[in-house]
C-alpha cells in the first residue's frame, strides 16, 4: 500500500487559514467614495491655483487661503480614507463630520439656483455617512 495513504503533516499544529474578519463591503465603498471626493476636491484646487496664477486683480491673501483650504480638504479626505482602509476606528468621527459638511453647502447651493449639483452633493453625504454608520462597517471598525 505505498504511496495510498496520505503523510502526516510535520510540526505540531496544522497550517490553518483565517479569514474571519473580512473587508466588508459597506467600508469598501465608503472609502472609495472618500476617495473620489478627494480626487473632486484636488482638481478644483487645482483650478483655484490656476485662477490666483492667471487673475489679472485679486486680493492674494484670500485667494490663497481659499486654495489652501481645497488642498487641506482633499488631503484629509484622501488620508481619512487610507486610515479607514487600515480599519481605524478613529478616523470614522471626522470623515462623518466632513460629509455632513456637504448638507449645507448643497442646500445653499439649491437655494442660489445650483440644484443640479446642491442634490447630488446633499445625497452623497448622506450616503457615505450611512456607509460609515451602518452595522458591517461599525464591527470591521472594532465598535459595539
Amino acid at each position: 500500500m505505498g504511496g495510498t495513504v496520505p503523510r502526516a503533516t510535520t510540526g505540531i499544529v496544522a497550517r490553518v487559514t483565517i479569514d474571519s474578519d473580512p473587508f466588508p463591503v459597506t467600508l469598501r465603498w465608503a472609502v472609495r467614495l472618500l476617495r473620489a471626493e478627494a480626487v473632486a476636491v484636488g482638481l478644483v484646487a487645482a483650478w483655484l491655483l490656476w485662477a490666483d496664477l492667471t487673475a489679472t486683480t485679486t486680493d492674494l491673501t484670500s485667494a490663497l487661503l481659499v486654495t489652501a483650504f481645497a488642498i487641506g480638504a482633499a488631503a484629509a479626505l484622501w488620508a481619512l480614507g487610507g486610515a479607514l482602509t487600515r480599519r481605524r476606528a478613529g478616523a470614522r468621527a471626522p470623515a462623518i463630520v466632513l460629509q455632513l459638511m456637504l448638507l449645507p453647502i448643497g442646500w445653499f447651493m439649491i437655494q442660489g439656483g445650483m440644484g443640479w449639483l446642491g442634490v447630488p452633493l446633499i445625497a452623497l453625504g448622506l450616503g457615505v455617512t450611512a456607509l460609515l454608520v451602518s452595522t458591517p462597517t461599525t464591527r470591521a471598525l472594532g465598535f459595539g
